[in-house]
């Protein structure tokens, strides 16, 4: 009986335990896929809003809500880009960012817009696109009160992001 319960505590410690990480040629951990549940998008989307919104605030610029509008752009760019296999502003039909916006019903003003092909979490996405002159401008812009945020997952684990800032039509100024 005592074999019997320590086979079984050993069993559960072993379940507990972390594996060990794998590691390539150059001595490098091995990236591990980021899988994204089709549960998980709430979650990862008010992540994303709420880094961005931490980062604007740290910058003085008010904080930008999701758009259900924007949202569906992100959605169709990322899932296009994929279809093409190559990260750009452009989709397949010719559509820039601009007409997207328009097509989903958003009466603001595009502020810009984000793209990434990658295996990183969201996060690591962000903080990529910090690092860069262009897509920070487009995350911090003071002048955004909207953002759409959305990815395609291939079954390779590749992640297509794409991120979209708008000034909603009731804070955007009369043109």
């Amino acid at each position: 009986m005592f074999r019997l319960c320590l086979l079984m505590c050993a069993l559960a410690l072993a379940a507990c335990s972390t594996p060990e990480p794998r590691f390539g040629p150059d001595g490098q951990p091995l990236p591990v896929v980021y899988r994204i549940g089709s549960s998980d998008t709430a979650k990862i989307q008010f992540r994303m809003l709420d880094s961005v919104n931490a980062l604007r605030q740290a910058r003085g610029a008010r904080p930008v809500a999701l758009s259900s509008e924007l949202n569906a752009a992100a959605q169709t760019h990322a899932r296009d880009m994929s279809i093409q296999n190559r990260p750009w502003h452009f989709g397949s039909d010719g559509s820039s960012p601009l007409d997207r916006v328009v097509r989903v019903g958003f009466t603001g003003r595009l502020i810009g817009e984000n793209i990434s092909e990658t295996y990183e979490t969201e996060l690591e996405t962000l903080s990529a696109w910090m690092d860069m002159t262009e897509t920070r401008e487009v995350l911090l812009d003071p002048r955004a009160s909207d953002m759409g945020f959305a990815w395609y997952q291939e079954s390779s684990g590749k992640i297509w992001w794409t991120l979209v800032m708008g000034q909603s039509g009731a804070s955007a100024p009369n043109s």
